[in-house]
This record gives C-alpha cells, sequence and structure tokens, in this order.
C-alpha cells in the first residue's frame, strides 16, 4: 500500500476512533492498536497531525498515539522497533516547522520531541538543538513561542536523566545553550517591561509567557552548567510566577554554587530584609514571595560553606569572607527590628487561620507543619527561620523577646482580638525558642503567676490563649518546669476544652494520682472526633500512657477495648488510622499482660488480615501486625485453636526475606515457649521446608536466626524437637565435622549438637549412622572427627551457657570402652576444666565454689517501679531453665561422676595411663576443682 492509500485509512480510523460511535470505537481501537507496530505507521501519523485542515479531535489522537509510540518502539532493543531509516525522517519531520495553531497540540508535540530527544539527543539527533535555538530567533511570533516551548520541554527532559555519562552530556549541552537561554529571557524580560509602561497588555501578555519559559529553561541550565559571571488579573498572575521564578534563581543559584554567589550575599540580604522587615515591602509582598526571600536568608546563615573552622586560622579564605559579610550585616539593630517583625507580624494568625479554627477545629488541628513543609508554606517557614536567627544571635533576640513577654503581663482583654493575638504570637516565640531561654526565663514562677490562670479563663475568645498556654508548657515541660507543679496542671483538666492542636504535648509525663480521669478524658475525646489524624494523635497518647503506667492500666481500659472494634471497622480505608490502632493494641496487651486473653475474639482477626501478604493493606499494616503477633505470644497464658490457625500466614512471610524477619523468627520462638507439642506437630513439617529454603541462600546472621530456633526447639522438646526437624540436622552435624568457618555460625552448630547428644542420645547415634553412610566413612572416625573439630573450635563458643553444655555432651559420652572416645579423652578434660572455670564462682557466705548457672527455685523478682512484670513467656522460659540441664545440673559434680564412672570401667591402673594423656597443669586444676567431693 502506498503512502497516500495508507494515509487514507488510518485517517479514516482515526475518526471513527474519536466518534461518538461506540459500536465503531471499539474496532478502530483495535485496529490502530494493531498497527502500531507496523513500518510506516509513524510516519503516516505525522503527516496527519502536521495537517492544520485535518479535525483538531484527529490531530490530537495522532499525536497520543504517536507519542505512546516512542515509549514502547522507539529504543532500539524493544520488541517491533521502528527502523533506524524510518526513525531519521520521522526526526527530520518533527522539526521541520514550528507553527501549531492549537496550543494543547502544540504542547503535546513539544513533549513528543522531548520524548525522542531523551533518547536520541545528542548522538542521533545533533541538529535539534541547534535548530531549536535557529528558530526561536525568528521574527514570527507564533513559530518563535511554540519553537521555545519545545526548547523548554526537552531542556527539561534533558535534565532529568539521571545516568553520570547522560549527566555529563547534559552539562556539556548545558554549557553551550546556558548564555543563550540567558539572553532569551532578558530580551523578553525586556520586551515585557516596554510593552506594559506602553500599556500594550496582549503584547505584554505574550512576552510574559516567553519569558516564563526562557527563565525555565535558564533555570534548567543554571543548575548544571554554572554561572560565569493588574492585581487580579492575567497579568498579575504571570507577574507574579516571574517574580518567584527571579527568586528562584537566587536561590537555585546559592544551592549550587555557594563560593560563586558570595558577591551576592549582602546584596541578596539587604532586598530579603528591605521587602520582609521594613516599609518597602508594605502592599508590595505576596506569600510565596515571603516564603521565598524567608528560605534565601536561612540559606545564607545555614550555609556550611559560609561557616568559619573553630580556629578561625584553619578557615578558607571563602568562608571567612562570607561569614564576615553576615556578621557585618546582622547588627543589632536590624536583628531587633527582624525579631519584633517575625513575632508581631508573621507570627499572628491570620483570618482564614482563625476562620478555620472555628468552622473545622480537627483540620486545623492537625495542619502540616512538619518535614519539609518549611520551604513552601509561610507558617513554618517564618517559625524556622525564626529558630535559625535565635539559635546564631541568642544573645541579641534574647532580650527584645523577654521585653516583648514582660509588656504582655497579666491577663488580656477579651474584647482586643489584636492583642490576643500578639499574646499568642510571643507566646509561640517563647516555646519555639524553650532550649535558648532555659537560663533566661524562670518558667515555674511564670506558670504559677501567670499562665495558670490564663488557663482557668472560661470566656470563648479567650481559647487563643489557652490553647497556646497549653501548647507552650508541652514544649517547656521537658526543659524546666518542677514535677511538683504538674499536680497544678492536670487538675486543670485540660482535656475538657475543646482545643484539640497541642494538647497531648502537655500530658507527656502522669502522675497515677490522675490517670483514671486523665484516661477517661482521653477516651472520650478520642470518640468524639472525627478526623483521621486527630485520632492517630490521640492513640499516640493513649498509647503512651499505657506504656507508661504497665499493669496500673488494667481498671480503665473497659471501653478502650470496646470502642477499638468499631474504629477499626470504621477505618477500613484508613490504613495509616490503623497503623495507630495497632501500636494501641500492642501496649494494651502489654499492659493486660494474661488477661489479654479476652481480646483474641477481635485481637486474631486483626493480626490475621495484618500479616496476610495476599491483603493488600499488608503493605501499610504488616510491621505493627507481626510486633503486635509476637506481643499476643509472649502474653498468652495458654495455647488455643485460634492462635494457631493464624500461623500459616507464616510461610509467605518467611519467602519475603524482608527486615521483618528477626520478629518472624521471634514469633516461631514465641509459639515453641508457648507449646512446642502443638505447634511442632502441626506445622514443623512445613516450617522445616521453609527454613531448608532460606537456608540456600541467607546471610550468615539469617543462617543462626534459623538455627537458633532449632536450637530452642531442641531446648524445649529433646525428643519431638529433634524428630521434627530431622532434615536439617545431617548439614548442621557435617558443618561441625567440616569446621564451619563463621564463628557464630559454628558455635549455633555446636549447640545444636550439644542438645541432641545430652539430652537425646538415641537420636544423636541414629545421625551418625546415618551420615557414616552417606559418607562411607565409619561410625567410629565420624565419632572422633566431631569430638575433634569439637574442642578445636570451642573458642568459637563465647556464650556461658553453651560452654557449659558442650562439657555435660561431651561428658555424656563417658564411661566408655570405645578406643575413639578414650583418644579424644584428653580434649574432653581440657573442655570441662575450661568450662569449670566459666561456671564455678566462690560463695560468699560459706566460702566454697559453686555452679553460678544452678537454678533451684522459682521466684517473681522483685521490680521497682520503672520496671516491666514479666511476661507470661519471661515466667515459661523461668520454667524451663529449671529443668534444662545447664541449670539443674552441678558441673562440677557430673564431672566427678562421669570420670569416677570411666575409672571403675577400666580399673585404676588403666585410667591412671589415661589421665597422663592430659597435661599435667590442667590435671592440677581439675584436681582443685574437685576436691571436698
Amino acid at each position: 500500500m502506498d503512502m497516500d492509500s495508507a494515509r487514507l485509512v488510518v485517517l479514516q480510523t482515526l475518526t471513527q476512533a474519536t466518534s461518538q460511535d461506540t459500536a465503531g470505537l471499539k474496532p478502530a481501537e483495535e485496529q490502530l492498536k494493531q498497527w502500531e507496530t507496523q513500518p510506516g505507521f509513524y510516519s503516516v501519523l505525522l503527516n496527519i497531525f502536521n495537517n492544520h485542515m485535518l479535525d483538531v479531535n484527529v490531530r490530537w489522537l495522532a499525536v497520543l498515539y504517536f507519542k505512546n509510540g516512542i515509549d514502547r518502539y522507539w529504543r532500539r532493543v524493544a520488541p517491533h522497533s521502528l527502523s533506524e531509516e524510518e526513525k531519521t525522517s520521522l526526526r527530520a519531520g518533527l522539526i521541520t516547522n514550528f507553527n501549531e495553531p492549537v496550543n494543547q497540540i502544540a504542547t503535546q508535540i513539544a513533549v513528543l520531541i522531548a520524548k525522542v530527544a531523551r533518547l536520541d539527543c545528542p548522538r542521533q539527533w545533533p541538529e535539534l538543538i541547534p535548530i531549536l535555538m535557529e528558530s526561536v530567533k525568528g521574527q514570527d511570533g507564533l513559530q518563535q513561542h511554540r519553537a521555545l516551548l519545545t526548547f523548554y520541554h526537552v531542556t527539561k527532559t534533558l535534565a532529568s536523566k539521571r545516568l553520570a555519562q547522560d549527566r555529563r552530556l547534559f552539562e556539556d549541552l548545558a554549557s553551550g545553550i546556558y548564555s543563550f537561554a540567558c539572553s532569551l529571557w532578558s530580551h523578553h524580560t525586556d520586551c515585557f517591561l516596554q510593552q506594559i509602561y506602553a500599556s500594550d497588555e496582549a503584547a505584554a501578555l505574550s512576552s510574559l509567557e516567553r519569558t516564563l519559559l526562557s527563565l525555565k529553561a535558564f533555570l534548567l541550565c543554571l543548575s548544571v552548567a554554572g554561572r560565569r559571571v493588574g492585581k487580579d488579573g492575567t497579568c498579575r498572575e504571570k507577574l507574579e510566577k516571574t517574580i518567584i521564578l527571579y527568586t528562584k534563581v537566587l536561590l537555585d543559584f546559592l544551592d549550587y554554587h555557594p563560593v560563586a554567589f558570595i558577591s551576592l550575599i549582602q546584596q541578596s540580604l539587604e532586598f530579603a530584609v528591605s521587602y520582609l522587615f521594613t516599609h518597602v515591602g508594605e502592599g508590595v509582598t505576596f506569600e510565596r514571595f515571603t516564603v521565598q526571600c524567608m528560605n534565601l536568608i536561612k540559606m545564607i546563615l545555614q550555609n556550611h560553606t559560609y561557616k568559619p573552622a573553630k580556629n578561625i586560622e584553619d578557615s578558607k579564605p571563602e568562608s571567612l569572607e562570607a561569614h564576615n559579610i553576615k556578621t557585618a550585616f546582622f547588627t543589632h539593630p536590624t536583628l531587633t527590628e527582624i525579631g519584633r517583625r517575625l513575632v508581631s507580624h508573621y507570627f499572628l494568625l491570620t483570618e482564614e487561620e482563625l476562620a478555620l479554627w472555628e468552622e473545622d477545629p480537627e483540620g486545623f488541628a492537625v495542619e502540616e507543619t512538619g518535614g519539609d513543609s518549611w520551604k513552601y508554606s509561610l507558617r513554618p517557614c517564618t517559625e524556622v527561620l525564626f529558630l535559625d536567627l535565635f539559635h546564631k544571635f541568642s544573645q541579641t533576640m534574647t532580650p527584645v523577646l523577654l521585653e516583648m513577654v514582660q509588656n504582655l503581663q497579666g491577663p488580656t482583654n477579651v474584647e482586643d482580638p489584636v492583642q490576643l493575638l500578639i499574646k499568642d504570637a510571643v507566646y509561640n516565640a517563647v516555646g519555639l525558642a524553650a532550649y535558648d531561654l532555659f537560663d533566661n526565663v524562670d518558667f515555674d514562677e511564670w506558670f504559677k503567676n501567670q499562665l495558670l490562670g490564663e488557663l482557668q479563663v472560661s470566656h470563648h475568645r479567650y481559647k487563643l490563649i489557652r490553647r497556646r498556654v497549653i501548647w507552650l508548657i508541652g514544649q517547656w515541660i521537658s526543659v524546666k518546669f518542677k514535677s511538683d507543679l504538674r499536680p497544678l496542671l492536670y487538675e486543670t483538666r485540660i482535656l475538657n476544652s475543646n482545643d484539640l492542636k497541642d494538647v497531648f504535648r502537655a500530658l507527656s509525663l502522669i502522675y497515677f494520682l490522675y490517670l483514671e480521669s486523665i484516661f477517661g478524658l482521653l477516651f472520650q475525646l478520642l470518640q468524639q472526633v472525627t478526623e483521621c489524624d486527630t485520632k492517630m494523635q490521640v492513640l499516640h497518647v493513649i498509647s503512651c500512657v499505657i506504656e507508661r503506667v504497665h499493669i496500673q492500666i488494667r481498671p480503665y481500659v473497659g471501653c478502650l477495648v470496646q470502642y477499638l472494634p468499631l474504629l477499626w471497622k470504621q477505618s477500613e480505608d484508613h490504613n495509616m488510622l490503623r497503623c495507630a490502632i495497632l501500636t494501641t493494641l500492642i501496649h494494651l496487651v502489654q499492659g493486660l499482660g494474661s488477661e489479654s486473653k479476652n481480646l483474641y475474639p477481635f485481637l486474631l482477626p486483626v493480626i490475621q488480615l495484618s500479616t496476610d501478604v495476599s491483603q493488600s493493606p499488608h503493605v501499610y499494616l504488616m510491621e505493627d501486625g507481626l510486633e503486635l503477633w509476637l506481643v499476643t505470644l509472649e502474653n498468652s497464658p495458654a495455647i488455643t485453636p485460634e492462635l494457631l490457625r493464624i500461623f500459616p500466614n507464616m510461610s509467605a512471610l518467611l519467602e519475603l526475606t524482608s527486615e521483618n524477619m528477626r520478629t518472624c523468627f521471634q514469633i516461631i520462638n514465641a509459639y515453641i515457649y508457648l507449646s512446642a507439642t502443638d505447634f511442632l506437630q502441626n506445622y514443623a513439617e512445613a516450617l522445616c521446608r521453609s527454613f531448608c529454603h532460606l537456608l540456600k541462600d541467607i546471610t550468615n546472621e539469617g543462617q543462626v536466626q534459623v538455627l537458633k530456633v532449632v536450637e530452642i526447639a531442641l531446648k524445649v522438646s529433646p525428643i519431638l524437637g529433634a524428630h521434627m526437624f530431622q532434615p536439617l540436622l545431617p548439614a548442621v552435624l557435617r558443618g561441625v565435622v567440616d569446621g564451619e568457618r563463621y564463628p557464630v555460625v559454628m558455635s549455633t552448630y555446636l549447640g545444636i549438637t550439644g542438645r541432641v547428644l545430652l539430652q537425646n542420645s538415641s537420636f544423636f547415634s541414629s545421625l551418625l549412622t546415618q551420615m557414616a553412610s552417606e559418607c562411607n566413612q565409619g561410625i567410629d572416625q565420624l565419632l572422633g572427627n566431631v569430638i575433634e573439630m569439637w574442642v578445636d573450635r570451642m573458642d568459637n563458643i563465647t556464650q556461658p551457657e553453651r560452654r557449659k553444655l558442650s562439657s555435660l555432651a561431651l561428658l555424656s559420652l563417658l564411661p566408655s570402652d570405645n578406643s575413639v572416645i578414650q583418644d579424644k579423652f584428653c580434649g574432653i578434660v581440657n573442655i570441662c576444666v575450661e568450662a569449670l572455670h566459666d561456671v564455678m564462682t566462690e560463695d560468699s557466705d560459706t566460702g566454697t565454689s559453686r555452679d553460678c548457672m544452678l537454678m533451684s527455685n522459682f521466684e517473681e523478682p522483685k521490680l521497682s517501679e520503672d520496671e516491666e512484670p514479666p511476661t507470661e513467656q519471661d515466667k515459661r522460659k523461668k520454667l524451663l531453665a529449671l529443668e534444662d540441664p545447664v541449670h539443674s545440673v552441678s558441673l562440677q559434680q557430673f564431672v566427678y561422676e562421669k570420670l569416677k564412672a570411666q575409672q571403675a570401667l577400666m580399673g585404676d591402673q588403666a585410667f591412671g595411663v589415661l589421665m597422663e594423656t592430659v597435661d599435667t597443669e590442667i590435671v592440677r586444676q581439675l584436681q582443685e576443682f574437685l576436691r571436698g567431693l
């Protein structure tokens, strides 16, 4: 089919695809999709959208198909990629003219060209930039604008590339067009000024649009290339955008090239301070400009390049120059005026803010002020600048602020809204600068004599001051606030008010005396508020309260326990609120301890959902859900079928191998401690498969975590544990024989082997038999290798419990007439003496030595007020330890009994010969330990 025929067919199909006839729409779209990979299709599309006589909608669709095709088929490595010949033709056709009459299509074509440039410029398309630059210089207004629009999008796209090679290419390109972009900006700005003075608004608007485009392109070049040298009308809006871009030039220049900017510090500070803090800016400035100027001052103050070294003589010349300029500029009068105006003008709540407070208190309370909001929003920007100035020039600014405080002593007339706003602003400043004012403000006296009284003023208009005083106390409570004054604060029942914004900070420390009332008020507040962010804040404070008071919270949580299921259901579409609920549940379970079992009908489905990777909410909830799962198990008094039924979630979690892996292993261990028999019989087989898969590709630390689960299973249930994890154990024994080179892994191998040998000797024998058969080795030879490597790598074991376990395990081989064991007798004795040195301590009361690891009874420890009571799992571990040979068998007695049994087996003479294989010093130490037995 020739070009004309193809063009006609494609044109008809595009026309059909833009029609309202749904019957023809789908076939047309399917046909166009089939053509996407056909040679010549994009050449036809180019021909169609370049024909200004055709229907706008058809041309628009042709541009979109062409643009989408670039993403899919332009790269050489893409399936069905365009031929190099067609791409060459298309590139040439895209820049033959810049006279598109429709703005929307012109923008799409500019973006389209930029997409091609991202892939081909400058290597395959070196002519693009020169042609654009030449077209921008043309006299035709439409052509100039379209070329400039394309120039901007191309520059923006090339600047966004991140590979080092691409960045270098753009730096070279930017260096070449930097002067041109700057001259464009200057030229169009001059044209705009001439036209605006001549009252030619239409021409001025056109020039201003070109000014914006050229300035944007200039800024992109500046970011990498460096620098070598009507009120409500549309025109007003464009002018403000231009001013913002002008100030952005300064900010970017300062950010990217601080040394080159030094010569502009003085002028920039004069410019910003005059417009912000003198009459020059009255009626002229607007919010975004104010923010930009404040950021300019802040960046000059904080720039590390402008800070001298601690030893002035070691400073770089440019740093010293910049520091001197700043010091000379920020004189006492200048700082005094800046400080006063910041507080008395910029800190004042606006009419819009006050209206928002009245109409939507919660929306006002959760207004975003964190993160990088200071870069874009006026209030946080103002507060950050105030703090920076106060930190740097506190000696000058402290007296200014204290004078403002002094002028506001006593209650303020509720009929004077201006004075209320000023007091709010001054108190805000004192709160922000709390740490800097530590030595200059007697906050305790101020609280008693001034602030406490203001909290008790109940007039509706005074809520502004009550809110600020509550926030102010929250700021100072961790800086300087006597503990014996806190009851006065709590007795004001500040939560009775509806001032939500910062009331929570004042409750960071709570006396048990007020626990019931404060917790009740917090719960009432949680029910009353409707905004998710506010509920999250209240839940955070409730969590802090529960965490602080531990089990003392139990009498007061009934209402909360009943409300949380409803809140969970209502928050189905608000995952961050659900995270806050999970955090609250974690602390609630810890506070309730074993009583948390009553929460299981709600708690376990929550854990199930939060940790199910097949459910989309797990992305947000998994980390907190796992933590809740863990504390639920740790505080469970007994296993239940419902607790067991949520464990299948674990298989998929282990496959993620994420940062939550450690918590997953802790959960598995908690199940073993809770009920090893039920858990292992139900899930050990699947768990063993997961572990075998994990061990193939996991870090050494991960291996240790996996093997520690096996070790705990053997410790809790030696017989069942060995049986259920049997597939893993040959690899452990092989690791011992081969001398695993990572000490921590080897230590864990020996811990597992010691458990099996000491507490399940028949299984150890069968394991040796299996391995000997697989390795075609004698059982005795294999046993000898195990003992020899064990003795050799004993230093890998650092935990005293495992060292004692090793000596008990090896001693359990005695008495024996096996020649291999007798051959390794010297090493076994050496290990025993080392372990005796580890565990034997002198009893100060009796003067005799005893095994310090022995535990004879179970006593509830006496806890201080700050200590958390033991969990149910802590109790289970303690009871298990009482049965553990490490803590129930005296190593000293065990060594004595085993050696006596070996002597009885061999006879005195043969045993004496065996003892001669041991170093005499080791024998002497052994006799010292066994004296008196």
